[in-house]
């Protein structure tokens, strides 16, 4: 008696192999389609179980970030337009039948340290609730050289995204210190550059929308390695870099010397240098060493502005997340109310200022002042209320020489003094 498969009845004569159970028997070929319906099946759950970008209008985006962040409203203005207008893109895919194919507008930040680059996007991908990952591009390489390849990039975000390929392809990309890979000249190198120009060139696949082949666990590609084909079109590239002396070609373009009447008859036409910023266009880019190529793949660009004392005075109270709510709950943890005095809360901001470091440098005041009582406050007993006045802070900042960055006033010049000693 001939084995027939139990499925599609064939003879065991006429198939490659035959697998017997106790109740039947399947061909090799029933097998390799029942493994290809699976995997198809496995692939729509994948699909059906990514929740939908938590998309809103842009004056609703722009409202969301103004909970976490302080000022910067041209750049939330200009994140709120291209954020909804890539998802509503992604929504709405074109078809055989469209002559307009909308592309995508990828984004470039330029600011200081700490004017809160970095904390504008992690905010815009908490709200739409998509993959996100922040690269630095200082550790990029050329492929081939010692460092990480450009399609590393990729592999962050698959591992963002649980190494699902639907959900990353439609994440958010920070790439970091874009500056720090300009090329020194404006000219183009006669030698090879691969930590500089090199990664730009490799940058430009990425930025326009391509098939990219990423090692799924990220390290360095080899020649056995299994590779996923990720499509970059639909990912959205968010570029950021501080691009240290960009404010004096910005001058030199704008604050051009002028003689004649018409220059007499405008004697106020001159930019003030902590607005240079917001004049940063696609040439200026260009002239600090980023290759035309990559820059034309940037098409929004924003320059944020710098905080000021009222603004970094702002960010420590105002925002969701702000340091002295921070404080204040980790106090009320162990049953201590936390209050900050408002003199103390100027003088923090005072001395962010004189650190250079904007809202980054915050963190690093407060805790050289509550380093002290935070050590001590949770093993008093009855301590159920604490003031942080501005002795208080003045005295503890002297320990770390912090207060020293400070210009003292005169009329307290002698009690900074006594502390001191």
């Amino acid at each position: 008696m001939k084995n027939h498969c139990s499925f599609c009845k064939k003879a065991s004569e006429i198939v490659s192999m035959m697998v017997t159970g106790p109740e039947g028997r399947i061909c090799d070929q029933c097998v390799t389609q029942a493994a290809q319906i699976i995997q198809l099946q496995k692939e729509d759950n994948i699909i059906n179980d990514i929740k939908p970008v938590n998309l809103l209008r842009p004056k609703e985006i722009k409202a969301y970030l103004d909970e976490y962040v302080i000022g910067q409203e041209e750049a939330k203005k200009a994140l709120s337009i291209a954020v909804y207008n890539h998802y509503k893109r992604l929504a709405h895919p074109a078809s055989i039948e469209d002559d307009v194919i909308i592309e995508k507008s990828n984004i470039l930040l330029v600011g200081e340290t700490g004017t809160g680059k970095t904390y504008l996007v992690r905010t815009l991908a908490q709200m739409l609730e998509v993959p996100f990952c922040i690269i630095d591009a200082t550790v990029l390489t050329e492929a081939g050289y010692v460092g990480e390849d450009v399609e590393s990039i990729i592999s962050r975000l698959l591992h963002a995204a649980n190494y699902e390929v639907t959900a990353a392809e439609r994440g958010i990309v920070y790439v970091d210190e874009i500056d720090k890979i300009a090329r020194k000249g404006d000219n183009p190198s006669i030698t090879r550059d691969v930590s500089g120009e090199g990664v730009q060139q490799s940058l430009l696949k990425l930025l326009e929308g391509s098939i990219v082949n990423a090692p799924p666990h990220g390290g360095r590609k080899h020649p056995d390695q299994k590779l996923t084909a990720v499509n970059t079109e639909k990912i959205l590239f968010i570029c950021g870099g501080a691009f240290d002396g960009i404010t004096r070609t910005i001058s030199n373009r704008i604050n051009f010397n002028t003689i004649g009447f018409e220059f007499c008859a405008k004697p106020n036409a001159r930019v003030d240098d902590k607005d240079m910023l917001k004049y940063v266009s696609a040439s200026d880019i260009k002239g600090y060493g980023l290759i035309p190529e990559l820059v034309g793949r940037l098409p929004v660009i924003k320059g944020l502005e710098p905080l000021t004392k009222s603004d970094l005075r702002s960010i420590l109270t105002e925002p969701k997340n702000a340091l002295v709510k921070q404080y204040t709950k980790l106090f009320a943890i162990d049953g201590i109310t936390l209050t900050f005095t408002e003199e103390t809360l100027d003088l923090i901001a005072e001395q962010a200022i004189s650190l250079k470091l904007g809202a980054r440098g915050l963190r690093s005041i407060c805790e050289s002042i509550m380093g002290e009582v935070m050590y001590t406050a949770p093993s008093l007993k009855g301590q159920d209320k604490l003031v942080i006045d501005k002795s208080y802070a003045l005295e503890q900042l002297s320990r770390t020489r912090l207060e020293l960055l400070r210009p003292v006033e005169k009329n307290s010049q002698d009690g900074v003094l006594k502390k001191m000693a």
